[in-house]
């Protein structure tokens, strides 16, 4: 890359775009600290490498360095701004389904007791910021006003027994495709006279 083009690359398509605030939500910015507050909660972050200037409903992101950093910064941490705001208003919400005889999953306060083929209970103490409704005994429901948590819980659930391929038990995202491989297709044992 030629030094007049690494000089073009000044801002991110992406963190050009303005973050809109909603009537209900205030947005403080004390140095590199940003604080979301709105009708379901607060979040706090530490940003770096960008800048903010609130404006009328709106808030631009500006990049503090120019070069090929500064951009990925700028467009990251436009969308983090967005996340906040957008938890503090709507929530996040990832939904899990334990498929597989006998496989279930019971709550207790913020532990969550899986039976899914071991020989024991796997328990996966939710984080605070995370909140779980289960219905059936095998169908998930994670909300927080932090994409990020909500995120992280839903996938380290499912890191606990992934769905197989021969007969897709496990845990899995609802509405996820799981690619299913065809079993052996053996005959009934002997050899052919």
């Amino acid at each position: 890359m030629s030094t007049e083009s690494a000089n073009k690359i000044v801002a991110s398509r992406v963190g050009k775009a303005p973050v809109v605030v909603p009537p209900k939500v205030t947005v403080s910015v004390v140095g590199d600290d940003v604080t979301v507050k709105g009708p379901l909660g607060a979040l706090h972050r530490t940003f770096k490498g960008v800048t903010f200037e609130q404006q009328q409903g709106q808030i631009l992101v500006h990049p503090v360095d120019t070069n090929r950093t500064g951009k990925a910064l700028h467009g990251l941490g436009r969308n983090l701004l967005r996340n906040m705001v957008q938890g503090v208003t709507v929530g996040y919400k990832r939904e899990l389904d334990v498929q597989g005889v006998g496989f279930k999953v019971e709550q207790s306060g913020q532990v969550l007791k899986f039976s899914i083929g071991f020989s024991h209970t796997i328990n996966y103490a939710l984080p605070d910021s995370v909140q779980c409704k289960i219905e059936k005994l095998i169908h998930l429901e994670l909300t927080s006003i932090d994409k990020e948590a909500v995120g992280q819980a839903a996938a380290n659930i499912r890191d606990l027994r992934p769905p197989e391929p021969y007969k897709g038990k496990g845990i899995r995202y609802t509405n996820e495709k799981v690619r299913q491989k065809a079993g052996k297709s053996g005959g009934k044992g002997g050899k052919k006279k």
